[in-house]
């Protein structure tokens, strides 16, 4: 049904467009568009500044068609010689002699030769996190305040939300008797509830 109903519409936009077509290109001028408030009121102002504005704007002006007849834009094809210069230079260029792929960083990216007062590297966070961690009666978040140039707000806030990777290898009996606990403390945690009424 749709597609019928479709090809129904089609025909009758399409009946006598040509004929329509001729009648609106007939027509001396065309309805403008309607404007904005706006740009009624810009017209309006114009107007009262100069009143022959309007027709100043449907009159052509000969002063700017003659200079604009006197404009000519002339190029000149260099771009095309300095190519083919470059071209033959790249040519003559040896290619390298190591071909091998560079090595990856270390954490990723490249670390900063000179780090800003206030910020520190990823290297120098993990170390001194890492740090605190092993002696933390000695390296404070003072200390570590001081020796990398940080706040101690910022310094206390690191130490306390981010902590190095440790290794924990679990003892495989420990597991069986941490499980057996945990199911004995379920089942008395069933049995010790009173029954309801």
């Amino acid at each position: 049904m749709g597609k019928v109903m479709s090809v129904v519409s089609r025909k009758i936009n399409r009946f006598n467009v040509e004929n329509r077509a001729h009648r609106v290109l007939e027509r001396d001028k065309p309805t403008p568009a309607p404007k904005y408030e706006s740009n009624l009121r810009d017209m309006e102002r114009t107007v009262e500044l100069d009143p022959n504005f309007v027709e100043k704007l449907n009159k052509k002006d000969e002063a700017l068609d003659k200079r604009l007849k006197n404009v000519y834009v002339t190029s000149e094809d260099r771009f095309i010689e300095y190519g083919i210069k470059r071209n033959e230079e790249a040519d003559q260029k040896a290619l390298p002699l190591d071909r091998k792929t560079p090595e990856d960083f270390e954490f990723g990216y490249m670390e900063p030769k000179r780090v800003t007062p206030g910020r520190c590297t990823l290297r120098q966070a993990l170390k001194f996190i890492t740090d605190h961690q092993s002696d933390p009666e000695q390296w404070t978040a003072a200390r570590i305040s001081e020796e990398y140039k940080l706040k101690p707000e910022l310094t206390e806030n690191i130490l306390k939300y981010f902590r190095s990777y440790s290794i924990y290898i679990p003892d495989i009996n420990s597991k069986e008797s941490i499980l057996t606990q945990a199911k004995r403390n379920l089942l008395t945690d069933k049995t010790d509830k009173p029954k309801e009424e």
